[in-house]
């Protein structure tokens, strides 16, 4: 019964079924504890209850299913310890307590001695303390270990006989002392084969960078040592990895230089056709190179790349090859500065997905196709210095006015002639005095306003953010492609997640509007409107998106501050929502007068300081937001009205207002306001 919408607890009654062999209820939304009945499935083979949000603890019946070689309970709320006759299992092959969990207690010391079978084994992201047993180094036919995320400390024993191991993560720990020989264990692994990913970052391991890692099986493709005190220098015989993909070794106290066979190149020659045989390539950088030739074809035929293709700055010649409809999902596109020329293709508009192309320093010419109109996504735009022509030759067919910096053109363009050098100099000068005034003129202006506002408004304004410049790449990394585990919930319009952005690590709340409801495209307009509405009591509205998705269709989406409480409707009414913990959640007296008023005061702000008043149609519990500090937000403004628009409209012998708003089974304040003939009776029951 995997992957479902299953809701509610496990019934107990399942441990009548004694000849079951399999059990999976993994992505589900199962809450409660794990029933102890599960222990009487004698027969029972498989156990997989992850990604659900199962608390309480691992109950001690679950250690007689002697027959289970399969058991994960991973991404749940589990706490407690895990019953020691759980590591007695001697059938066991995939064990798994990790992700999100709260287990705590130590490894068994015969850890693999009583589980010698095991092939998978995570207790990633719990909060286990003490050592590694060194009886993990029997685990030999272990595949892949995952002990990060814990209190682990002391030691990492040896794993000479780990000779089947893919993937080692022991990062963010208490490992090592940060002394020579805590990372004698590395050189234990130079025999292993099969050996992909090892991650030890965020440790307190020291000594010299370990030699031996350029031993390493050539199939190693991550290594990942940052955050450490290592000292010494990256050796040189590193090059040796040659399907390493990736190298981190940040934040700690190497020294030396960098071998010179992992720095920058110097590539030259051509770009060879066969890269086309890469067929699940995602990105391909070959910038600032000595590169010659032509683009093959072959390359722009990859339609799996759907990050970035940058070939700028090198010298690469002819024509930008028709293949590049197949790069439909390509978010950037950059072969800027090269000598690149002939006639821009017209399927270039085929790349609905691009948000940055620069075609800018070389030798383009024609007209901009006008294909380019389906490139709706397109965050940035260069195609300076080239000898294109087009429309712009036609006074007929092109509109300029209120473009003021525009100048030259043909005369019929009424354009202003363009400065000679002496001229623009003569310009300069008279245009640094009279900013120069200016400047002095609005600083002293902005000074006294300041000291006047210092003293007349008071502080129920925040200062506006810097709005963020985002794109729909941007958003889709944010949110993990808008997986469910950042899934904060829908409402009429869209589905709200959360996103942590990669450049910055911040936290933001992210709408995705539903455009298949015809009202989204105007809540998304108000919302927009209203971005440069400040208040503590508001939640701010830091940027917003338009543009298209991957697929071409059209995408909207507005990026809130986080709010680290969430709404005040989960607080008086625990929700059981997806990926959201089952906890014991209560506003005392005090709080819930304070969100009142924080409510309070951002409705008397919408209605008596905006410039133009606002009245909110949605006021209920789940618009209502609260922060780290347990301040109340007002949200979700997509239903509002604006007062002032309304009057106008208004006629006395009107009975009734615009039409029902906002959530059937409540009236918002505001709703039949506009039966009131009196501005003073309007605003007041406002």
């Amino acid at each position: 019964m995997r992957s479902n919408q299953l809701t509610g607890e496990m019934p107990a009654f399942l441990g009548f079924l004694t000849n079951l062999k399999f059990l999976r209820f993994r992505n589900n939304s199962l809450r409660g504890t794990i029933p102890p009945s599960l222990g009487n499935l004698s027969s029972l083979e498989v156990l997989d209850l992850a990604a659900n949000g199962l608390t309480g603890i691992l109950p001690e019946a679950l250690g007689r299913l002697t027959n289970l070689s399969y058991f994960t309970v991973a991404t749940n709320a589990i706490s407690g310890n895990v019953p020691v006759s759980m590591f007695n299992l001697s059938n066991i092959r995939f064990f798994s307590v990790g992700g999100n969990n709260n287990i705590h207690g130590t490894l068994p010391s015969n850890l693999a001695i009583t589980m010698p079978y095991i092939e998978f084994f995570s207790v990633a992201e719990n909060q286990l303390s003490g050592q590694i047993p060194i009886s993990v180094s029997n685990a030999s036919n272990l595949n892949v270990l995952e002990l990060d995320g814990n209190r682990l400390n002391g030691n990492v024993p040896s794993l000479e006989k780990l000779d089947k191991l893919r993937i080692l993560t022991v990062f963010t720990n208490q490992l090592g002392h940060g002394r020579e020989g805590d990372l004698n264990f590395l050189c234990t692994l130079v025999n292993d084969t099969k050996l992909e990913s090892l991650d030890i970052s965020i440790n307190n391991f020291g000594g010299v960078f370990p030699k031996c890692i350029s031993n390493f099986s050539s199939a190693v493709l991550q290594l990942v040592m940052e955050d450490n005190k290592m000292w010494g220098r990256i050796p040189d015989g590193i090059e040796n990895l040659i399907n390493l993909e990736s190298l981190r070794v940040s934040e700690n106290h190497l020294s030396g230089h960098i071998p010179f066979n992992i720095e920058l190149n110097t590539l030259q020659g051509s770009i060879p056709s066969s890269l086309g045989k890469c067929q699940n390539l995602l990105v391909m950088d070959l910038s600032d190179n000595n590169l010659s030739g032509t683009i093959p074809p072959q390359v722009l035929g990859l339609s799996s790349m759907s990050i970035a293709l940058d070939l700028s700055s090198n010298y690469l010649t002819g024509e930008l090859p028709l293949e590049i409809e197949n790069l439909e999902k390509l978010g950037e596109l950059d072969v800027s500065r090269n000598r690149l020329s002939g006639f821009l293709p017209n399927n270039l508009g085929s790349c609905v997905g691009l948000e940055k192309l620069l075609l800018d320093g070389n030798s383009f010419e024609g007209p901009i196709p006008s294909s380019f109109s389906s490139l709706r996504g397109l965050v940035r735009l260069d195609m300076s210095d080239n000898n294109l022509s087009g429309v712009f030759k036609n006074a007929s067919a092109t509109f300029v006015e209120g473009n003021n910096k525009l100048c030259g053109g043909i005369p019929e363009l009424h354009l202003s002639r363009c400065n000679s050098k002496t001229s623009s100099n003569t310009s300069l000068k008279i245009a640094i005095v009279v900013v120069v005034f200016g400047v002095t003129l609005v600083f002293t202006s902005l000074l006294v306003l300041w000291f006047r506002k210092k003293k007349e408004q008071p502080t129920t304004t925040c200062v506006e953010n810097s709005l963020l410049q985002l794109s729909y790449q941007m958003i889709l990394k944010a949110t993990d492609g808008f997986s469910m585990q950042n899934f904060l919930g829908s409402g009429s319009f869209g589905s709200v997640y959360k996103g942590i952005l990669e450049e910055s690590g911040e936290t933001i709340a992210i709408k995705v509007l539903n455009l298949l409801n015809q009202r989204a495209s105007r809540s998304f307009m108000v919302e927009c409107a209203l971005k440069n509405i400040r208040h503590r009591n508001l939640v701010k509205v830091l940027t917003a998106i338009s543009g298209v998705d991957y697929q071409g269709n059209d995408f909207k989406a507005l990026v809130y501050e986080f709010m680290e409480n969430g709404s005040l409707e989960n607080w008086l009414h625990p929700s059981t929502a997806i990926n959201e913990p089952e906890m014991m959640r209560n506003l005392n007296f005090f709080q819930r007068v304070n969100v009142a008023i924080d409510v309070a005061h951002a409705l008397e702000y919408l209605h008596h300081h905006c410039e133009t008043p606002i009245i909110h149609c949605g006021l209920k519990p789940s618009n209502i937001l609260l922060d780290e500090a347990m301040v109340g937000h007002l949200s979700d403004f997509g239903l509002e009205k604006f007062l002032a628009e309304d009057l106008l409209n208004y006629s006395t012998n009107q009975s009734s207002s615009l039409g029902l708003r906002g959530t059937i089974g409540y009236a918002p304040p505001g709703q039949f306001s506009l039966s009131i003939s009196s501005s003073h009776r309007l605003n007041t029951l406002a």
